[in-house]
């Protein structure tokens, strides 16, 4: 643990089991009575908590208030302050239990500020109607993609120096584009892309701690749409960009061990702001999560 109350991705073992095992961690809050709870946070070299964590914990949180044959079906999250790498208080309020759903708010804190706020619903298993969208037309699988770090690594010197930080370092989950940008020249292109994402080692057999882990992976590759139709990257000077909501419904259970495809596109964007939307299919192409997220993208001139 580092002096502000996070841990660094540098001082611990790098294996992958020991990569993912230290982020189902993140996931476990301690109880402190009365539904409230405490997260640790980790450090991945930005200057705010990655806000996947804010929606992993704040999910884990409400879920430990709730029947275990209740399950999360869907999150709406607006995410109020940046948060620093340090504990972060979660305090569940149950809103309803009705006799198949209950409906949780969950409010977070750090420094005693409220950061972030989001409500979940969750249900007990039914029988009904089923259908799904058709899996995007065929993509290229994960095998030989280059992982986003590994596009970050291939920059070497190149790469600006605030991004030579932990984010270089090996992570417990691995994210692969389909079609990756350049990162440092982008070209403008379709605001659509997929994203192949899998745990590098084997999670536990947890249903909570799985729907937790898919809300803190589709944090990542939701706004990127939005930049390619501008030919933009976080790497150019001057881009500011930031997520401000984020809603997510949860059809199927799935597992984060095994790759998913994540398919994104970004149908509009104005006033400094750009919506993205995105569904989490599995290899055998069932949808398990559908996402949407609204972001704030602002570009400084000069």
């Amino acid at each position: 643990m580092d002096e502000t109350g996070g841990t660094s991705a540098a001082a611990v073992d790098a294996s992958p089991q020991a990569l993912v095992d230290r982020l189902c961690a993140l996931m476990r809050l301690v109880p402190m009575g009365e539904d409230r709870f405490v997260g640790e946070s980790e450090d991945l070299g930005w200057p705010a908590v990655f806000g996947g964590q804010l929606l992993g914990q704040s999910l884990m949180a409400a879920s430990h208030t709730v029947d275990a044959d209740r399950a999360a079906h869907s999150m709406h999250a607006y995410f109020l302050l940046g948060v620093q790498p340090a504990p972060i208080e979660y305090a569940v309020e149950r809103v309803r239990d009705g006799h198949s759903f209950s409906g949780r708010r969950v409010v977070a804190r750090q420094n005693g500020r409220i950061v972030f706020e989001m409500n979940a619903s969750f249900q007990t298993a039914a029988e009904g109607v089923e259908h799904q969208a058709a899996m995007p037309p065929p993509v290229p699988g994960p095998d030989g993609l280059q992982s986003e770090r590994d596009q970050r690594l291939a920059l070497g010197a190149r790469l600006p120096a605030y991004w030579r930080t932990e984010s270089l370092l090996p992570q417990a989950i691995d994210y692969c584009p389909v079609s990756p940008m350049d990162l440092l020249d982008p070209q403008p292109c379709a605001a659509d892309s997929a994203l192949w994402v899998r745990a590098v080692a084997r999670l536990p057999d947890d249903p909570a701690l799985h729907r937790a882990l898919l809300a803190y992976v589709s944090d990542n590759g939701l706004l990127p749409a939005a930049f390619r139709p501008h030919g933009l990257s976080l790497m150019q000077p001057g881009i500011r960009a930031a997520s401000l909501d984020h809603a997510m419904w949860f059809h199927r259970d799935g597992r984060l061990d095994d790759w998913l495809l994540h398919a994104v596109d970004s149908p509009v964007g104005g006033n400094a702001r750009v919506l993205c939307r995105g569904s989490l299919f599995d290899r055998r192409g069932r949808l398990l999560a559908s996402t949407m997220q609204e972001g704030m993208l602002r570009l400084q001139r000069g």
